[in-house]
C-alpha cells in the first residue's frame, strides 16, 4: 500500500522497530468515518443487509443516514 503513495492513518504499535509518521488530521477523519459506520450498523436493516438488490440497500443506508443527520 505504501508503494502506491498512501499515508498511514493508524497509530504505530509501540514495540515496532521502524515507526511511521502519524498524520493526526487523517486519523481524525478516519475515526469520524468509523463512528459513522458504527452508528449506521445500529439500524436493524443496515447491518445484516436484508435487502436483495444494491439499489434497495443504498436506499436503506441513505434513509438511515438521513435519520442520523436529523438527530444531530
Amino acid at each position: 500500500i505504501a508503494a502506491k503513495g498512501t499515508l498511514a492513518a493508524i497509530p504505530n504499535n509501540p514495540s515496532r522497530a521502524l515507526k511511521y509518521p502519524l498524520y493526526k488530521h487523517l486519523y481524525a477523519k478516519r475515526h469520524l468515518v468509523e463512528c459513522c459506520f458504527s452508528k449506521l450498523k445500529q439500524f436493524r436493516r443496515v447491518a445484516p443487509r436484508f435487502e436483495k438488490t444494491a439499489r434497495n440497500y443504498r436506499a436503506v443506508v441513505t434513509l438511515a443516514a438521513i435519520v442520523l443527520w436529523m438527530r444531530s
